[in-house]
């Protein structure tokens, strides 16, 4: 099973810029397609940013062009660069990482943006 530990998230104004991280215990982590959702309070969790395996990223139109997804297959670790985060951002973000026929999420990391 991969456990996938997010870090990266904390307290930040408006127009500020976070980095986020999700180191995943695999050694098949190249494997994976990997995704960042967010949930905030009393909202249903969506997705925000994906990877492919092959390296294509995807966004949710609210963060195109601020957001940033990578992956480091050396060091088992995916990113995600967020830069003039908005009040909106705030929310509980978190990791997946995807396989045909498994699913793994990690327990989220909280990200405040202050107005």
């Amino acid at each position: 099973q991969v456990q996938l530990v997010e870090s990266g998230g904390g307290l930040v104004q408006a127009g500020g810029s976070l980095r986020l991280s999700c180191a995943a215990s695999t050694s098949i982590f190249s494997s994976y397609a990997m995704s960042w959702y967010r949930q905030a309070s009393g909202r249903q969790r969506e997705l925000v940013a994906g990877i492919t395996t092959g390296g294509n990223a995807n966004y949710a139109d609210s963060v195109k062009g601020r957001f940033a997804i990578s992956r480091d297959n050396a060091k088992n670790t995916v990113y995600l660069q967020m830069n003039s985060l908005k009040p909106e951002d705030t929310s509980v973000y978190y990791c997946n990482a995807r396989r045909p026929l498994y699913d793994s999420w990690g327990r989220g990391t909280q990200v405040t943006v202050s107005s």
